[in-house]
């Protein structure tokens, strides 16, 4: 390969270390290369990834070679010195990174997208398996990929150019901070409330206590800003506002919860502005004496026509709605700049006499202290006064139209609290600097002289209004709505202020519900509610969620009693904030990697501050509707928890898990262990779960909810395949666990042979003091045909189990485990049905489109009827000979669910022959405390004298007793060690017969010949060594046969055999004559360790 520009990319000052070069391995030009690197030392082209005319990824060349490059570039002609961008036979060509020569790509951000990425094509870097192996032909760089490098062009350049001139063709809309958030946010926290309440909140609570209401709710307001921020900057945002920021932190049990009652509140707050502003025009009309029907259903007239109306803006498209929400902004600006011009114009007589002095010390001073009236106190006017600092989410409810969410929501958010409680706390202080709290509005109330006043302020700006102090009076700011209106330069200009407000309110929750609803179907964490998903047009409008929110506002505006339904929305905006809160909190205090937020004037425990504060104001405002409120989110968060949708976001409630999981695990390491507290902790080899249900059941049924279970699969083979393959499988198969209810962990190994697997397993597997203390394994019910290396791991696995200190259960079964064949048949079934089905509709929607071609139309049909029933034929009969391979599996099938099943009245035998330290004993008990085998009682038997069979049983009683372990009957067996019958002994030499060497008839030559080759077989001597131990275990099979036949499962010492003395093939004969034609059996073997104790 060429290697001529690598040492001369780190000696170039100039040279940029994102350098990109095209590297030819073409050995025919290596002279011409060596002259160039001699003659004309190289030049290179700085090259950057961030082109800010092109983006484009440029190509370095030598100097004299732009000409031949740039007639390849126009031409396509080859010739002998040219740059070959591509040759896909005899040579390659690789990105040249750093100044060599790799596949490995630079840092780029297309790497790191999400599949269907709105912002640009999702890029796949070369797999580490590609960059790891050995080079080969097939991995280097891709034609297609390789002539676009030579062509000068990037793809995450080409691909941001072709996403941008996608929205350009598409006239996609996407606004900036300002007119996105900005905007929508002023509208939204400006309220009627500044216009008509704003008054009356500071004529009660006075100047100080006032601003101090204004500056909580700015509190309040503030670090959900703060908190919206951190979130909003912590990765990309799509379109969901509140819902898309809380589900993405707490997860979708949070979010699908806060997510419908916010879209809904945003839906009812529709209706809710929409009749603030149709009072505001009935009571114009009601001035003007010009009613259309009477005040309630003019109300309602005025409610419907405006809804409509709003939702033609909504419907026409997000610019035209931003247009509208940009003069409506200009109408309210001019109204405040109104006011505050008012405040300085020279007052007259009907106005002073209304209460309005202009700026007056005396005045300032009287109203800074707070006067509360008619049971009104601090709280209460804070509970009216904190809906008109809400309206902060407006801008990241539509973070999916904003051009860039990051920056948009903390800039735009932020700002809008900032501007809009100034102009609150100015407007308050204006307007109590400016006008007393009681005034009669008669001009005849001057005090003339010689005449007593009360010393209020206005006595000394000439004026009596000491009468409002026995009876009630119209002006001033605790009697007069419209102070405002009053004390502004052009009266008009407040009512078009407040028309504006409203309707500005209106429109932004008009355009919010529908797109956080949208967001929240997409996600379909509400399994019926896929219909809002769908969006229309240039901008994907959620037209189907306008009609649903228009719905809603005009069910409400109709029939609703909104006085009672406001407090339950204020508290659902309350609510979203809390949580808001809680999700910059939890990820904070979750302290995942994942956890990186651009935005870091935000704190954890400020945001926990604003979270309880938020839960606190939600009972301030009112108490009974906070009650529903947690009602309604509590039952929308077991919902869904319980429905469990299929996704997954990161959500740092999953990085909690996983904290205190790690917390529980290393806390776990300091308790020392006791045999009080000792547990099953198993490692069954099961292979696939799914493949050996019945094993993983049994073993479930005595570490369920008591110990730790890991099923095991050991991948053989080569080593690429072996881990591609165990990758690929590892969650569905964890998966499966999980949906069948089994509390079970799956692990899998590659190794190079099943016994290297397991031996790992054995060693490597758990975590802490959470590790298997107990090996669980089928009997290998095939071993007397399958090879001897198999032989050899299954009987080295268990001597390896007892080598780490493990205790040992082998299970045997009837039918076996292994139901690969049923789940073949099933898989087989599955796929004609599937056939079948196409198959069908593809006839049906053939007949309907011939149906309408008359005569020749009918032929056809019947040709393709002819055609479909062939072929319906034959599927129906593969099916028959897939059901008959089911029919013939039913039996194997069964006993894989024989432990799924209630086990009825019957006993489980205890064979406890030897003290493995209690684990015999141990495991049944734990059987008999599980609902599905409660109803077996135990029977325990074991070996003795025939002349103290009283005493046994009396000192077994005892022992059991201590261990308080109840049971039904004990046992002793004395003729254990008798010889066999000579049929079961017969039996028993026959199954050994061809392992066996029989070296004692040949010579020695020959003997020692056969040991050499086939080491796996039974000596004459080892059988004769042994030939007690093997009359134990045919005799014990008699035993069983005798006593335990009908038992529900049978729990038996397991018999060790000696390392290097016993066989494999004589262990395996003694394990299957042990337990031939037997219920279930589970010989057990503990590591002699006690597991049991009767100390307290």
């Amino acid at each position: 390969m060429s290697m001529n520009n690598a040492p001369n990319v780190f000696l170039d000052p100039n040279a940029n270390r994102f350098q990109v070069n095209i590297i030819n391995e073409d050995h025919d030009n290596n002279e011409t290369t060596q002259e160039d690197v001699g003659s004309d030392p190289p030049h290179y082209e700085e090259t950057s990834f961030t082109d800010e005319t092109h983006n484009r990824l440029r190509i370095s060349y030598r100097p004299g070679k732009r000409e031949l490059y740039d007639n390849f570039r126009q031409n396509g002609e080859k010739t002998e010195a040219s740059l070959h961008p591509y040759d896909t036979h005899s040579k390659m060509y690789y990105l040249q990174t750093f100044g060599h020569n790799t596949m490995d790509p630079v840092p780029k951000i297309d790497y790191y997208r999400n599949t269907g990425s709105v912002s640009g094509n999702k890029l796949n870097r070369p797999s580490l398996l590609e960059i790891h192996e050995q080079l080969a032909k097939n991995i280097a760089v891709s034609t297609g990929s390789v002539e676009r490098v030579a062509n000068g062009e990037s793809s995450a350049g080409d691909e941001t150019a072709a996403s941008k001139e996608e929205e350009n063709k598409t006239g996609f809309v996407k606004f900036g901070w300002v007119k996105g958030v900005l905007v929508r946010c002023m509208l939204n926290i400006w309220g009627v409330m500044l216009f008509i309440r704003l008054s009356w909140i500071v004529g009660q609570a006075g100047i100080g206590l006032g601003v101090i209401i204004i500056l909580l709710a700015t509190m309040v307001t503030s670090i959900t800003g703060l908190s919206t921020s951190a979130i909003a900057t912590n990765g990309f945002v799509r379109g969901g506002g509140a819902y898309y920021l809380i589900s993405r932190s707490l997860g979708p049990e949070f979010g699908g919860s806060i997510g419908l009652i916010f879209a809904f509140a945003n839906a009812v707050a529709v209706a809710m502005y929409v009749v603030g502003f149709a009072e505001t025009v009935v009571e114009l009309l009601k001035e003007s004496d010009t009613l259309m029907v009477d005040e309630s259903n003019d109300i309602r007239i005025i409610g419907t026509i405006t809804v409509v109306c709003l939702l033609g803006i909504s419907v026409a498209g997000m610019e035209w709605e931003a247009k509208a929400q940009v003069i409506l902004l200009i109408v309210l600006l001019v109204a405040i700049v109104n006011f505050f011009i008012g405040t300085v114009i020279p007052t007259n007589t009907e106005k002073k006499a209304r209460g309005f002095f202009n700026y007056q010390a005396s005045i300032f001073a009287e109203n800074f202290g707070p006067d509360f009236r008619s049971g009104e106190g601090f709280f209460s006017v804070f509970a009216i006064f904190f809906p008109a600092a809400t309206g902060i989410l407006a801008g990241a409810n539509i973070s999916g139209d904003l051009k860039d969410p990051q920056s948009a929501i903390p800039q735009g958010t932020m700002l809008a609290i900032l501007i809009t409680t100034i102009a609150y706390v100015a407007v308050a202080i204006c307007a109590a600097s400016c006008v007393v709290r009681d005034a009669t509005g008669n001009i005849n109330d001057t005090i003339v002289p010689g005449m007593s006043c009360n010393g209020s302020s206005a006595c000394g700006l000439g004026y009596d209004f000491s009468r409002c102090a026995s009876q009630p009076c119209d002006y001033g700011l605790m009697n007069n709505f419209q102070v405002m209106s009053m004390v502004s330069g052009f009266g008009p200009l407040i009512t078009a202020g407040i028309f504006s407000a409203t309707l500005s309110s209106a429109l932004a929750s008009l355009v919010s519900a529908p797109k956080v609803f949208q967001a929240l179907c997409k996600d379909n964490v509400y399994k019926g509610l896929e219909f809002f998903a769908k969006g229309y047009g240039k901008n994907n409008e959620p037209i189907r969620g306008y009609v649903l929110t228009f719905a809603i506002a005009m069910a409400f505006i109709l029939i609703a009693e909104l006085n009672t339904i406001a407090p339950i929305i204020s508290n659902f905006f309350l609510a979203s904030y809390a949580l808001i809160n809680f999700s910059c909190f939890h990820a904070s205090y979750a302290k995942s990697p994942g956890w990186r937020p651009a935005f870091r004037y935000y704190n954890m425990w400020v945001s926990l501050f604003g979270a309880l504060l938020c839960c606190g104001v939600m009972f301030v405002i009112n108490w009974w509707a906070a009650l529903i409120t947690y009602a309604i989110e509590l039952f929308l968060y077991i919902y869904v928890t319980y429905k469990k949708p299929e996704v997954n976001w990161g959500s740092s409630t999953q990085a909690l898990y996983f904290v205190n999981a790690l917390d529980s695990a290393l806390a776990l390491t300091t308790v020392e262990d006791h045999v009080k507290n000792f547990r099953p902790q198993c490692l069954a080899l099961t292979g696939a779960p799914m493949v050996r249900p019945a094993l993983l059941d049994i073993t479930h049924a005595f570490t369920k909810n008591n110990g730790l279970c890991i099923c095991c699969e050991v991948y053989t083979g080569p080593r690429k395949l072996c881990v591609k393959e165990m990758n690929s499988g590892m969650e569905k198969k964890q998966a499966w666990l999980t949906k069948n209810k089994r509390k079970a962990f799956y692990a899998a190994v590659a190794a190079d042979s099943f016994r290297d697997g397991v031996k790992s397993l054995l060693q490597a597997s758990g975590l802490g003091r959470m590790k298997p203390n107990t090996l669980v394994i089928g009997f290998k019910k095939d071993w007397r045909s399958a090879p001897a290396t198999q032989i050899e791991n299954y009987v080295g696995i268990i001597h390896d189990a007892f080598d780490f200190e493990l205790g040992v259960i082998i299970i045997r079964i009837s039918q076996g485990f292994d139901i690969s064949q049923v789940l073949q048949v099933q898989e087989e079934l599955e796929k004609l049905e599937q056939e079948r089905l196409a198959l069908e509709a593809t006839i049906k929607e053939n007949d309907f489109e011939e149906g309408k071609r008359g005569i020749c139309g009918f032929f056809k049909k019947a040709s393709t009827l002819n055609i479909s029933k062939h072929e319906t034929k034959e599927s129906t009969i593969n099916t028959i000979q897939s059901m008959h391979v089911g029919e013939f599996n039913q039996r194997l099938l069964e006993a894989s669910t024989q432990f799924k099943k209630k086990q009825g009245k019957g006993t489980i035998d205890i064979w406890w022959l030897f003290d493995d330290g209690g684990l015999t004993i141990l495991i049944p008990y734990i059987l008999t405390i599980r609902k599905k085998w409660k109803n077996c009682k135990l029977r325990i038997f074991t070996g003795g004298k025939v002349n103290r069979i009283e005493e046994e049983k009396l000192v077994m009683a005892s022992l059991l007793s201590k261990f308080r372990i109840k049971f039904a009957d004990i046992n002793i067996i004395c003729d254990i060690n008798i010889k066999p019958n000579k049929e079961s002994w017969k039996f028993f030499e026959e199954m050994i017969e061809p392992y066996r060497l029989h070296e004692s008839c040949k010579d020695m030559t020959t003997a020692e010949k056969l040991k050499r080759e086939t080491p796996w077989k039974i000596t004459d001597a080892e059988l004769e060594a042994f030939k007690e131990k093997s009359y134990r275990q045919v005799r014990l099979n008699e035993l069983l046969q005798e006593h335990s036949r009908a038992a529900n499962l049978i729990v038996l010492s397991l018999p060790v055999a000696r390392k290097g003395a016993v066989s494999d093939y004589l262990y395996m004969a003694w394990l299957e004559i042990l337990s031939k034609n037997l219920p279930p059996v589970l010989m057990v073997r503990g590591n002699h360790k006690n597991v049991l104790t009767f100390y307290s």
